[in-house]
């Protein structure tokens, strides 16, 4: 059996004595698509700050490819887009064509300039995600969700290993929100491990492998399959207020009631 890219054992979390996450215990396996879910407030980005180690690990341990945490940078090759990404201000000096390539900079030696084949990656990457066109715009002049298309082709230029989302599609429109998921679709296919914070059961179920329910406690962990399976009783448990699915084609959607 494979040794698993992350996994947390025990894992508690507090913010200002409220605690946020109680005794989490979690395996991602290499090339799964795990997609994190639960209601606001439920500990879900915390989460991901621990595994990326931008939280300190307070009680319980990490293992990253069976080796303890020790808060020191990782070897994977990791991709992180934030859930608020879109953050360019009027007047910020890039354009789309240097924040993408300023993804390639961990490759890079002190000073050693971009190529001719550094460019036609941020070509190819933007291509991907339809957003070519955008090349030479300034990047503050975008509306959110393509500045957030951006920030998506920044961490995929790179080629990660893992790939780590935090609701990457907010502020993108539907036709682009189902490109990109096909985006996904492609890398999880291509091996890379994929771990998305979303509220999007409906995408979840059509899309990833693996799916953890997280309110504070990891309440389910398991297959899309047997995600599928539960029903609006359990699953409202977990969000801690009524739940309904409603069908869309080949998805589910989940809305409060």
């Amino acid at each position: 059996m494979s040794t698993p890219v992350f996994e947390l054992k025990n894992i508690d979390y507090y913010f200002d004595n409220k605690q946020v996450l109680e005794n989490i215990n979690i395996k991602i396996n290499r090339g799964e698509f795990v997609a994190i879910v639960g209601p606001n407030g439920a500990g879900k980005s915390t989460l991901l700050k621990i595994i990326l180690g931008l939280l300190p690990i307070q009680k319980g341990q990490m293992f990253v490819d069976g080796i303890d945490y020790n808060g020191k940078q990782s070897l994977l090759k990791i991709s992180y887009v934030s859930q608020k990404a879109q953050a360019f201000k009027a007047g910020f000096p890039a354009s789309v064509k240097e924040v993408v390539i300023s993804g390639l900079t961990k490759r890079k030696r002190l000073f050693q300039w971009f190529n001719k084949n550094d460019e036609q990656q941020v070509v190819s990457v933007l291509k991907r995600l339809n957003i070519e066109h955008l090349i030479d715009k300034n990047i503050a002049e975008l509306s959110g969700g393509q500045q957030q298309r951006v920030l998506i082709a920044r961490a995929l230029i790179s080629n990660p290993s893992v790939l780590i989302l935090d609701e990457p599609t907010n502020g993108i429109d539907a036709k682009h929100v189902s490109e990109f998921y096909e985006t996904l679709e492609t890398l999880k296919n291509d091996g890379v491990t994929i771990i998305l914070v979303t509220h999007d059961i409906g995408v979840v179920a059509d899309t990833a492998t693996e799916v953890a329910c997280l309110n504070k406690h990891l309440h389910f962990h398991g297959t899309t399959e047997d995600f599928k399976s539960l029903d609006e009783v359990e699953i409202s448990k977990i969000y801690g207020h009524p739940i309904q699915f409603v069908d869309h084609q080949h998805s589910r959607e989940c809305c409060s009631s």
